[in-house]
């Protein structure tokens, strides 16, 4: 197995020592990552490309490094590759009917050629000569140049041949390491979460930081969300989950604050909390998935107003985006669903939300509030590292039943999300199981038929979490675990 990886085209414009600075972040997030899959993977560099090799790689570890690869901030395409030592013009049709001549049958195509170096033919030469060998010695219906339903594509570089089995689309972005860390404040709604992954794409190390408005579920739904999109797009690198109990600092709000001016001054207290939280951390900038015009408080005079409360940078990723568009980049994360199910806690909302505060009104008002709630509220603040966070149950684990094998008659429900379990689906008969994501868990489990049942996920960590959750409402469930985990 042999895959190359193109790095994003606004790092190849850089200058020489930042180009090199962020290709090598990028090959030591890869090997991080891809040591999780297989220990003798290899990973090599050069000005050009990324070259990742594993010798007689399974289909599944191939899937697998191709699933890392497209979800690693950095890169801007990457392509399964065969290859050759370069031959003459015949030995490149042969090698290149080998692996396209049966996928191009009732399919239109063009061969394409990238060629390095010096050659005694041209790039041309060789997409006729190995388009008309297809042509004529496979099913396929026809050269077609502009829009065919298949592109042939291969690389010479000197002396070798690689013939491209598959070319996918990266994230894009900058590498993970490669910029300042960042504090995203994160509700798990739609907003929060895209602008969260924004900063990741774009190489920010985006730590979390979540007011807890009173519920134990918005938590613990909020804490998956945070998860997901660290475990599939920021994992090369740790971050912290700070939770900020917040609801006394609502209470005094509600008691002291004009209805009008509610949400603006809720949200000045989240940026003094949180610049607080960052300061402590030598972070230099928050992020917030605030959008013009969305809701009251975020017209351009609130948001002056909310901003004056802090010296830290705030970045607004999604400042000038459209909500669809917001939601559409959910869904194309996985994550839509997770925000949908969300849960709300705010007990701020104004009948008359003012769309113009002015700071003199603002500062009377607070002058009211006791800001020793909003210091005790900081301190009672609890950090914790993001791969650690969803394994805190409040059950202690010993009330958890966990199995390797499925006694009779019990079954299993795989929580996973439909990407991942579409991904590597779980071994088991179809009367033994059931697919119920762990966003809609929580509402259909009261509904299913008596039973013995046994939550599954990839790593245990989810499915242990939910169990404990499923427990404290009173119900019955474990934790299927088989053995190869």
């Amino acid at each position: 197995m042999h895959f190359i990886v193109r790095l994003f085209p606004e790092i190849t414009i850089k200058s020489a020592p930042v180009r090199k600075r962020f290709a090598r972040q990028l090959k030591n997030n890869l090997r991080l990552l891809l040591r999780r899959i297989d220990d003798n993977i290899r990973i090599g560099q050069d000005w050009e490309k990324i070259d990742i090799k594993l010798a007689a790689a399974s289909a599944e570890q191939q899937n697998q490094v191709a699933l890392v690869l497209a979800r690693t901030p950095g890169i801007a395409h990457f392509s399964l590759v065969h290859k050759y030592p370069l031959g003459d013009q015949h030995d490149i049709y042969e090698k290149t009917a080998h692996h396209w001549a049966a996928a191009l049958a009732g399919k239109t195509f063009s061969v394409r050629v990238k060629r390095t170096g010096e050659h005694n033919f041209s790039s041309t030469d060789i997409e006729r000569y190995v388009g008309g060998g297809l042509n004529q010695h496979s099913e396929a219906a026809g050269v077609r140049l502009k829009n065919p339903d298949i592109t042939v594509q291969l690389e010479i570089k000197d002396n070798q041949l690689y013939v491209v089995e598959d070319r996918r689309p990266g994230l894009g972005g900058f590498p993970l390491g490669t910029q300042d860390p960042v504090l995203s404040l994160i509700s798990g709604g739609f907003d929060s979460t895209v602008s969260s992954y924004l900063c990741m794409r774009r190489g920010l190390r985006t730590h979390y930081c979540f007011f807890n408005l009173g519920g134990r579920e918005h938590e613990l739904g909020v804490k998956e969300v945070a998860y997901y999109l660290w475990n599939k797009f920021g994992s090369s690198h740790r971050v912290r989950f700070v939770t900020i109990p917040f609801e006394a600092v609502v209470t005094e709000i509600l008691q002291h604050t004009k209805n009008s001016h509610m949400g603006v001054i809720l949200k000045r207290m989240m940026l003094r909390a949180a610049s607080q939280v960052a300061e402590q951390a030598g972070i230099e900038a928050l992020v917030t998935g605030e959008s013009v015009a969305q809701v009251s408080s975020q017209t351009l005079t609130n948001l002056s107003v909310i901003d004056k409360v802090t010296d830290a940078l705030v970045l607004r990723p999604l400042i000038t985006m459209d909500k669809n568009d917001i939601i559409t980049i959910s869904r194309q994360l996985g994550t839509d669903k997770l925000a949908a199910a969300m849960p709300e806690y705010c007990g701020v909302i104004s009948n008359r939300p003012t769309v113009k505060a002015r700071m003199d009104d603002v500062l009377a008002q607070e002058a009211r509030f006791d800001f020793g709630v909003l210091e005790a509220a900081v301190a009672a603040c609890r950090v914790q590292q993001i791969d650690e966070v969803m394994a805190d149950l409040e059950n202690p684990a010993a009330e958890l039943e966990l199995i390797r094998e499925l006694p009779a008659g019990a079954l299993v429900i795989d929580i996973r999300h439909p990407e991942e379990e579409e991904r590597a689906p779980l071994a088991l008969p179809s009367e033994q199981l059931l697919k119920i994501p762990f966003y809609s868990l929580s509402s259909r489990f009261a509904s299913l038929p008596e039973a013995a049942y046994y939550l599954y996920c990839d790593k245990g960590i989810l499915s242990r979490l939910h169990a404990g959750h499923l427990l404290d409402q009173g119900h019955q469930v474990g934790v299927y675990q088989p053995a190869s985990l």
